[in-house]
């Protein structure tokens, strides 16, 4: 269960890391990674971003390179929302698979 703090901090890192991956994906044409989720932990030092990256095909690969550039990510971050949070939470970066779920899921009802 998570508190109000939690819930408002996970909208806005949601919020603000949309932007960011929105304005890096320009540079890839065809290519489309938004935030589904943000879960942070109760001590808001561990924030778990759930991206859902269209094609899916690419999803493990991308993930794997914004994991790895996660430090530039985090101070891309920290400057868009240094008056609003103290301390920048560590971030971990998922694939958010639900649509393909949904999609075979669909697939086999039929």
């Amino acid at each position: 269960m998570e508190t109000t703090r939690q819930n408002k901090i996970a909208r806005l890192l949601q919020k603000e890391l949309g932007d960011i991956f929105l304005l890096q994906t320009k540079a890839m044409p065809g290519t489309l990674i938004s935030v589904s989720a943000v879960r942070i932990s109760p001590d808001l030092s561990i924030a778990r971003v759930y991206l859902s990256i269209f094609p899916s095909e690419k999803g493990g690969e991308l993930v794997g390179n914004i994991n790895d550039n996660m430090k530039s990510v985090r101070y891309e971050l920290g400057k868009r929302v240094r008056y609003q949070l103290r301390i920048i939470p560590e971030l971990k970066f998922f694939v958010d698979d639900s649509l393909d779920y949904l999609d075979k899921i669909d697939a086999l009802l039929k």
